[in-house]
């Protein structure tokens, strides 16, 4: 009988290599189901609460185990020290990074799925996960900041600042009155790319009608959404825009 060590002896330095690799991979894919089938069973409020306590607790252990293998250390919750004791700047150059590579993948995704099943099969795709995204980053960017349950329209631009597209993207805000106000998207890094290649837009409604409603409302209930405008239809000082109103 073999030995799954004598299966990893069997594996030459690459393949190794890509082996490690894959166990992260697998890790990552693993988490992500989890995700969904507690979501499927127990809703999109209740998963975001587990997924908080349950991503504290993975964090302590995983970063414990890695920094003993890899010779870093952590702090009692699980946190490198080295990140802790980097500047402010690199910090912000890390985040942005992490966030390019999230927008990457995210194409990544779009164009294998609409090379294999057609551009409306990755449509459908892209609207569904930013139904869970948007929620995801309202829910630990409340955290975060410590917003509480309604934090109104001030606590909304300051969770817009956070998101992901807002460390890739140029974005600004603009006061209609005490009750609203839009929010522009001046520069889109995935239309401009199309652009500078010499592509139409993409026309996004469809996923923004999904996205900024979900983000609002989980950041303040009482907040509803308009769209001002959004590719193809659009001026040349910004790609989409969005009206949010809080209802008195």
């Amino acid at each position: 009988m073999s030995s799954q060590n004598t299966q990893l002896d069997n594996l030459d330095q690459d393949q190794l290599v890509r082996f490690v690799l894959e166990t992260f991979h697998r890790n990552l894919i693993h988490y992500g189901l989890w995700f969904r089938e507690v979501e499927h069973q127990n809703g999109m409020e209740n998963v975001l609460e587990a997924d908080y306590e349950v991503f504290d607790s993975c964090l302590a252990f995983q970063m414990g185990r890695l920094g003993k293998i890899l010779g870093f250390e952590v702090d009692k919750k699980g946190v490198p020290l080295k990140l802790k004791n980097m500047g402010r700047d690199e910090l912000v150059e890390l985040a942005k990074g992490s966030a390019s590579n999230w927008l990457v993948t995210d194409g990544v995704w779009f164009q294998a799925v609409e090379q294999a099943h057609g551009m409306e099969a990755a449509k459908r795709a892209n609207d569904l996960c930013w139904s869970r995204l948007s929620p995801h980053e309202a829910f630990y960017i409340k955290k975060l900041l410590g917003l509480g349950e309604l934090p109104g329209l001030d606590g909304l631009k300051a969770a817009l600042g956070l998101r992901n597209y807002s460390l890739v993207n140029v974005q600004s805000i603009h006061d209609v009155d005490e009750h609203s106000f839009i929010f522009q998207m001046n520069d889109c890094r995935v239309q401009s790319a199309r652009k500078r290649r010499g592509l139409p837009d993409y026309p996004c409604h469809s996923v923004g009608m999904v996205e900024y409603p979900a983000f609002a409302r989980s950041i303040d209930k009482r907040i509803t959404t308009e769209c001002v405008g959004c590719p193809p239809e659009h001026p040349e000082e910004w790609y989409c825009a969005w009206k949010f109103t809080l209802a008195e």
